[in-house]
């Protein structure tokens, strides 16, 4: 079996490592190694599975992966790539948020059976007692090294606060407690997290004088220069309640070109073998590839069946893209092409999932301007972005061109009961009556 250093290296989730040839013999056998996660929000965005991808491969070749949570840390606050103090969120929100992000780890990780493990540090944390984490471990530390650590020195521009300097002594004890108690060995992180694993690196050294090892990936950024996940609407989820599969779906076939073959070895299990030729396509295969990407992605996060929903969706609503066959040939992609080869389906269809918002049949009878529209389906934030989409040509109802954003809109304009919104090219939504 491949190593799984090189395998992590091709597909680029490598960045920095503690040595790259000593990590490449330690992981010929399996090893424990984790990634902790942020449980202030209810659910993972898309900029966090790379770390979560990273876990995958690990288990694929036969590693033990352990997702923590960090209920302990996160009622402090990671200080890492932050410009200013994080809010700081109730024991009982975060608890709320782990059960969201723990449903969410196991479509992508095996459980079953301690393959893998699944851990929150407010079970070894919540229980400390300062006097005495101070005595047995804060002399381990040292400050000035602490304050060349890149997260400390970027809060101090800002004004770091003591809770937030605490957080890099904790992150280390947590390293140092799955060591003792799991046999882990390995830290993986984002760039940002660097400082936080080589302090644990070295407290496990001064504390057991065994070693222990860490890998960074990239920061990654789409081409045109965005944070990964970040759209015009905000992040983009795994939880369908948040960003439903097809909204998601829409996010990668949108993909911008030169990062394609690049997401597909982060984002996909497809092989690097045909990956590589992504390279080579001409602009009408890069197309099909797209969709590839974006139902391949979609697949693992939210299923077979929402996937396909949503390539169905889209096929209706924006017409059938033509994928070449030999394009990444190992996709479950070009299956379902042939098992839904010549069906046809409309927007009204039960088995499409474009977003849909349902109205008043009274508003409707009344009419309401196109702009306050738009912005009340959330196409657009807000009514004054709404106003512009519209006055730039960029609106259409059921396919017309919206002629001025206050144009009022009424069942009159529903076409077999129903409105096609249109935000420019690429965002669509569908509003019905009701009552």
């Amino acid at each position: 079996m491949k190593n799984v250093f090189d395998i992590l290296a091709e597909r680029g989730f490598v960045e920095r490592t503690t040595d790259d040839e000593v990590l490449r013999r330690v992981l010929s056998k399996p090893v424990t190694c984790y990634i902790g996660f942020d449980p202030t929000a209810s659910s993972f965005h898309v900029g966090t599975l790379v770390q979560i991808m990273s876990l995958v491969h690990m288990q694929r070749s036969g590693h033990r992966p352990i997702a923590l949570l960090g209920g302990g840390t996160g009622l402090v606050g990671d200080p890492s790539g932050r410009t200013e103090v994080r809010q700081l969120l109730t024991r009982k929100a975060i608890s709320r948020n782990g059960r969201s992000l723990k449903a969410q780890l196991a479509r992508y990780l095996d459980f079953s059976n301690d393959r893998a493990l699944l851990l929150n540090n407010a079970t070894w944390l919540l229980k400390l007692r300062y006097i005495e984490f101070l005595r047995d471990f804060g002399v381990r530390f040292s400050v000035n090294r602490m304050l060349s650590y890149e997260s400390i020195r970027a809060g101090l521009d800002r004004g770091l606060s003591f809770i937030e300097f605490n957080y890099p002594c904790l992150q280390a004890y947590d390293f140092w407690y799955q060591f003792k108690h799991y046999g882990c060995i390995l830290q993986m992180g984002g760039s940002d997290q660097w400082g936080n694993i080589v302090a644990g690196i070295d407290l496990i050294r001064r504390l057991e004088g065994k070693q222990a090892y860490g890998i960074t990936s990239p920061l990654i950024e789409t081409a045109d220069g965005k944070k990964m996940g970040k759209t015009e609407s905000g992040a983009i989820w795994l939880d369908a309640r948040r960003s439903t599969p097809y909204d998601y779906y829409q996010f990668w076939i949108n993909t911008h070109d030169r990062d394609v073959q690049r997401f597909m070895g982060l984002f996909t299990l497809l092989p690097m073998s045909e990956v590589r030729d992504v390279s080579q396509l001409n602009e009408g295969q890069l197309n099909g590839a797209k969709a590839i990407l974006a139902f391949e992605t979609t697949r693992m996060t939210h299923g077979r069946s929402k996937a396909v929903a949503a390539w169905r969706s889209a096929s209706a609503a924006f017409g059938r893209r033509l994928v070449d066959p030999s394009v990444l040939p190992s996709s479950e992609f070009h299956r379902v092409v042939r098992e839904l080869s010549g069906k046809d389906w409309d927007l009204k269809s039960s088995d499409v999932s474009i977003p849909t918002t349902v109205v008043s049949k009274d508003l409707l009878r009344k009419g309401i301007p196109a702009f306050e529209l738009f912005h009340m389906v959330g196409l657009c934030r807000s009514g004054s972005e709404a106003r512009r989409l519209i006055a730039q040509g960029g609106g259409y109802i059921n396919s017309k061109r919206i002629e001025h954003f206050g144009q009022n809109v009424t069942s009159n304009d529903m076409v077999e009961g129903m409105l096609v919104l249109k935000a420019g090219k690429k965002r669509i939504h569908r509003v019905t009556g009701e009552g």
